[in-house]
């Protein structure tokens, strides 16, 4: 006997509150679609990317801050990925979103056939059967405990406990290994969100610091308070300074302190 197929979970990101309101209600009265969240920004999108596991985000282009494609990169991180559905106003991106690996382009105003064929593309990807989307219990995912970084026809993977600190370098951040450093096109407030769980703390306006890293704290004529690492020093701000000797003392207490050291 054949099961049931799970209904979907899916996220809309849309700044506009009653095109992300209409989309969602159409989306909640389609029989395939189980829950539906709703985000009002780039950046609100990425933090319950960081938190839930969906099937498949219904993303608007055009948004202040971070837009569609800076979402669908971040998406493009992760393990196991939703499907996109590109959901605007114009047909002038359609190359860029299905480059991206879009399994659809809707036009505003989204009429409810369209949609429906959308889901069908989306149940027909396979990624929920699969188990690419949401977990039955529902609890958070993993995600980025590996980050693969394309170098043209070269691709690196990076494993997050070899990073030891995270640089933010514009639209980019570093990554700081003790082999060397990596460049990616991600935000560094939504690194912080899903590696937080793994010991990551923010410690400056620019910077991200794993704990277990961190071998000693140094007071120095140039760059004020710094935490040490193997893969150097990284300066920690006033405001951040008695969170971060807080987590040291509670990280050396439990034994996840020095890994250099193991």
């Amino acid at each position: 006997m054949s099961s049931v197929p799970r209904a979907l979970r899916v996220l809309v990101v849309e700044d506009e509150t009653s095109t992300r309101e209409e989309l969602a209600d159409l989306l909640a009265d389609t029989p395939e679609v189980g829950e539906v969240y709703a985000a009002e920004s780039g950046a609100r999108a990425v933090q319950l990317l960081g938190a839930t596991a969906f099937d498949a985000v219904f993303l608007d282009i055009s948004m202040p801050g971070l837009d569609g494609m800076d979402v669908a990169r971040v998406i493009s991180q992760l393990s196991a990925p939703p499907s996109i559905v590109f959901v605007t106003a114009s047909e002038s991106h359609a190359i860029e979103a299905f480059g991206i690996g879009a399994v659809d382009y809707l036009l505003k105003p989204v009429r409810p056939e369209r949609l429906a064929e959308s889901v069908a593309r989306i149940g027909a990807t396979g990624r929920a059967a699969a188990g690419g989307g949401a977990d039955e219990v529902g609890g958070p995912r993993d995600e980025l405990a590996v980050v693969q970084i394309d170098h043209g026809r070269r691709t690196v993977f990076v494993r997050r406990d070899d990073v030891q600190f995270v640089e933010a370098h514009g639209d980019y951040i570093r990554l700081h290994t003790g082999q060397g450093t990596h460049l990616i096109r991600l935000s560094l407030s939504y690194l912080e969100e899903i590696w937080a769980p793994a010991g990551f703390v923010r410690v400056h306006r620019g910077y991200l610091v794993a704990v277990g890293w961190v071998h000693d704290l140094r007071v120095t004529s140039s760059s004020g308070l710094v935490a040490c690492t193997p893969a150097g020093d990284v300066p920690v701000s006033r405001r951040h300074a008695r969170s971060l000797k807080e987590q040291l003392l509670e990280a050396a207490r439990s034994g996840r302190l020095g890994r250099a050291a193991r």
